[in-house]
């Protein structure tokens, strides 16, 4: 991995690093990798090294001395009749941040921007999408502009939007909604936008498939990008190291350590799970239960490509508007084998729907998960597919408090019984785009009355929801539900603008 001046890397903390994330120092281990040193790391080390031969004190009280803990992201007043508009305006401006320096992992950024909230004190990827439709609905034009910029500065300075604006995110990046954000800013202010950005989306595209020309018959599998038996290319999440996640470190161990026939990828599989944003599911688990058997770079995963589909569509726009026809139709003609190929191996004969396909074992997978919808959010689908997926969403994943993300209850976050801000716009905007406005309506009025009734009696806007149990906070996964939250605000905020309400 390049690494870059003025910037922290844990890896720089060595044996302090592995010392405070293996004897769990702080319960959320994400913590400490966002601390800022007091001193320069060598001195630290030095220091460190003299404490373990001489302890004074516990280890805390050592990171305490020479480290700035984050803070924690503060919370508007909550009395229990506020109202729930109010308080996402307020929320607008508390998880809004000016630009900043490097400091610590924290990577700066030259624009405003804005955090999810909680524990995410950065930028996160694909968060910010469905973020940015609520600062939409709120007349925020130039916030979101500001934002692009920002992932433009990222794509130019890294070649890729990493996971979040952290050192130990700039391995991985996150589902590549980036197309979206240049579409929704096209929106408000025209078609200058493609032209405006038109190298950033070159760049995303090319980090998604770098090394494509390398992929042979032979060896079908390179970085993110794998060749199918018949020669077409598609993708799969992937991250650039092999060791253990520095905000998961003791986690990852504790996984690795039950995976009896220690796989040499584990590692891989699941930094690849979080890049694709369901960190965790049994989607990515061979079993779809355990986490040691975790084989998420063996999936070709459906709502990757159809947003890759979308960038490839974007690209060709944009070429055209610049009169550049030749490489707009380079685009093109890739769109469309992108699009051939999502049916060929992506559709699942026997369930009906799209579920991803395991390039290893050249199958389908049979776990369901609301990833069925991209293909109809991103437009690439059929009328009759598209049919037959909206069936399978209304009688399988639609509760009484939105959409379900998978339908198998794992103890992971991303698994029944929890729904999520983003699948309910993504359920909603797909229902839409093939004319079931019934559906449509139906997902929107569940989720926002769950919203609503969990805001009522926590003053909380939470980032995931139980959509079985509304009675029920959602649970699961690796730290607990966290409140903020821009993307349930987004969400939130859309669902009201498209329902004419203010």
């Amino acid at each position: 991995m390049i690494r870059y001046a003025g910037l922290l890397y844990m890896e720089d903390l060595e044996e302090l690093f592995t010392d405070v994330q293996c004897q769990r120092v702080f319960p959320d281990q994400k913590t400490f990798v966002d601390c800022i040193p007091k001193l320069p790391v060598a001195e630290i080390l030095e220091q460190y090294r003299q404490w373990k031969r001489q302890p004074d004190g516990t280890i805390e009280t050592f990171v305490m001395r020479y480290f700035d803990l984050p803070r924690v992201v503060p919370q508007p007043a909550q009395p229990m009749a506020r109202n729930i508009d109010g308080h996402i305006a307020d929320l607008w401006k508390i998880l809004s941040r000016a630009p900043v320096e490097n400091t610590g992992t924290l990577i700066g950024l030259p624009y405003h921007f804005i955090v999810p909230g909680g524990r995410f004190r950065e930028i996160f990827y694909w968060d910010t999408y469905f973020t940015m439709l609520g600062l939409a609905a709120a007349g925020e034009t130039q916030f979101i502009e500001d934002v692009t910029d920002n992932f433009a500065f990222l794509l130019r300075r890294f070649g890729l939007i990493p996971n979040g604006n952290r050192t130990y995110f700039l391995t991985r990046s996150q589902p590549p909604f980036f197309a979206h954000i240049i579409r929704l800013l096209q929106a408000l202010k025209g078609d200058e936008i493609l032209v405006k950005y038109i190298t950033e989306l070159t760049l995303e595209y090319q980090f998604w498939m770098q090394d494509a020309q390398l992929v042979t018959e032979d060896e079908p599998v390179k970085r993110r990008v794998v060749r199918m038996p018949d020669g077409a290319l598609l993708n799969r999440y992937w991250d650039e190291q092999n060791t253990p996640r520095a905000e998961g470190y003791a986690a990852d161990l504790a996984s690795h350590e039950e995976a009896s026939a220690k796989p040499s990828d584990h590692y891989r599989h699941l930094r690849g799970a979080c890049e694709s944003g369901w960190d965790f599911s049994g989607r990515w688990l061979r079993d779809g239960k355990t986490m040691h058997r975790i084989y998420t770079c063996d999936l070709i995963p459906v709502d990757l490509n159809s947003l890759l589909w979308y960038l490839e569509s974007t690209l060709e726009e944009a070429y055209r508007i610049t009169g550049k026809p030749e490489t707009a139709n380079s685009y093109g003609e890739k769109a469309a084998q992108r699009k051939a190929a999502i049916e060929k191996y992506c559709w699942h004969p026997q369930q009906q729907t799209f579920t991803d396909y395991d390039h290893r074992k050249q199958q389908p997978s049979d776990y369901l998960t609301m990833a069925m919808a991209y293909p109809l959010f991103c437009g690439l689908a059929g009328q009759q597919q598209a049919g037959l997926v909206l069936e399978q969403i209304e009688d399988l994943f639609l509760q009484p408090g939105g959409l379900l993300t998978s339908l198998h209850v794992t103890g992971q976050q991303w698994d029944a019984p929890n729904g999520w801000a983003p699948l309910q716009w993504i359920g909603y905007e797909a229902a839409m785009r093939y004319k079931n406005e019934k559906l449509a309506q139906k997902i929107r009025h569940n989720w926002m009355m769950n919203v609503e009734r969990v805001f009522a009696t926590t003053g909380k806007m939470m980032e995931k929801y139980n959509v079985v149990d509304i009675s029920l906070l959602a649970g699961g996964g690796e730290y607990p539900n966290q409140d903020g939250f821009g993307w349930t605000n987004g969400v939130y905020a859309a669902f009201k603008r498209v329902n004419g309400q203010s």
